[in-house]
C-alpha cells in the first residue's frame, strides 16, 4: 500500500482516478473510502475493485496493511466494469485470496523467465475469485437512492471534466439540478461538498504534474483550465500550503542534498 501511495498520503487521500484497474485487499486496520459516489467504511478482509477512470479516495491509519494489484486498462483478463467493495467474512475465502495474492507477489519477485505470462495467469485466478464473490447474495449491492445515483453521476463527470476549469455550476447543469441541491446531495453521500470533490481532483492532478514531470508550471496551469499562471500559483499555495516551485523541488534529489547540506 505504501508503494501504491508513493509514500505520500495525499496520493490516496485526495479524490482522484487512475488510468488502470486496481484491486486492493485489506488485511489489517480500519479506514474509510470514497468510491462510487459514496463514503464507505473499510476493515480487515475487505476487497475493493476500482476500474480505470473511477473516482476514489482512501484514508487509512498507520497500522493498516493491504496489498494492491494493478491491471492495465484493455487487459484481456475478465474484470468487472464498475466499482465493487466486498466484505469477506468466510475464513476459508479470506485465506484463498491471501494465498492468491502472495503467490503473485512471489512470482513478481523471483525474476524468472515468462514472469509476465505467469502474472497474467495469477491475475486471471484472482479475477475468478473476485467475480465468484460478487454473485453471492451477501455481496449483491443494495439499490442506490436517488441522491446516491446523483452523487455517482457527479463523480463520473468530475473524472472526465476536472481539467476543463469549469465550476460546479457546469456539473449541476449537466445533471439537471441546482448547484445548491448538487452540493447538498454530494455532501450527504460523501461527507464533502461538490466543490470539495472537484477541488481535490484538481489539486491531485496539479501535485502529480508538478512533482513527477518537468512541464513548466504555466503549461500545467493551462492544461488544468486555469486562466493564468498566477491564479494557478495562488490555488496551489492555498490548497497545499506550498508554492508550485517548492512542490517541484521537494522531489529533486539535487535540491534535497543542497538543503540537507545547509
Amino acid at each position: 500500500m505504501s508503494q501504491f501511495s508513493a509514500g505520500a498520503r495525499w496520493q490516496l487521500e485526495l479524490a482522484h482516478d487512475r488510468p488502470y484497474h486496481t484491486l486492493i485487499w485489506f488485511t489489517r486496520g480500519q479506514g474509510r473510502m470514497l468510491l462510487d459516489g459514496r463514503l464507505r467504511g473499510l476493515g480487515p478482509h475487505n476487497a475493493v475493485f476500482i476500474p480505470a477512470g473511477a473516482l476514489f479516495a482512501i484514508e487509512t491509519g498507520v497500522q493498516n496493511l493491504a496489498q494492491v494489484l494493478t491491471i492495465p486498462d484493455g487487459s484481456p483478463i475478465r474484470l468487472p466494469d464498475r466499482p465493487h467493495h466486498l466484505r469477506i467474512r468466510d475464513k476459508l475465502v479470506q485465506s484463498e485470496m491471501t494465498g492468491l495474492v502472495e503467490s503473485a507477489q512471489r512470482e513478481q519477485s523471483m525474476g524468472r523467465p515468462l514472469t509476465q505470462d505467469a502474472l497474467e495467469a495469477h491475475m486471471a485466478l484472482i479475477s475468478v475469485w473476485l467475480r465468484r464473490q460478487m454473485v453471492l447474495d451477501e455481496h449483491v449491492p443494495a439499490p442506490l437512492s436517488a441522491g446516491e445515483r446523483l452523487s455517482l453521476q457527479f463523480t463520473q463527470l468530475v473524472s472526465r471534466h476536472y481539467s476543463s476549469g469549469l465550476p460546479t455550476g457546469f456539473y449541476a447543469d449537466e445533471l439537471g439540478v441546482t448547484p445548491t441541491h448538487l452540493s447538498r446531495v454530494v455532501k450527504a453521500a460523501t461527507g464533502k461538498t461538490a466543490a470539495d470533490v472537484l477541488t481535490e481532483r484538481v489539486v491531485h492532478a496539479a501535485r502529480n504534474l508538478l512533482e513527477a514531470t518537468t512541464h513548466p508550471a504555466r503549461n500545467i496551469a493551462q492544461h488544468l483550465g486555469f486562466g493564468s499562471a498566477a491564479y494557478f500559483t495562488r490555488f496551489v499555495q492555498q490548497h497545499t500550503g506550498q508554492s508550485p516551485s517548492h512542490l517541484r523541488g521537494a522531489n529533486d534529489p539535487e535540491k534535497r542534498r543542497v538543503t540537507q547540506a545547509h
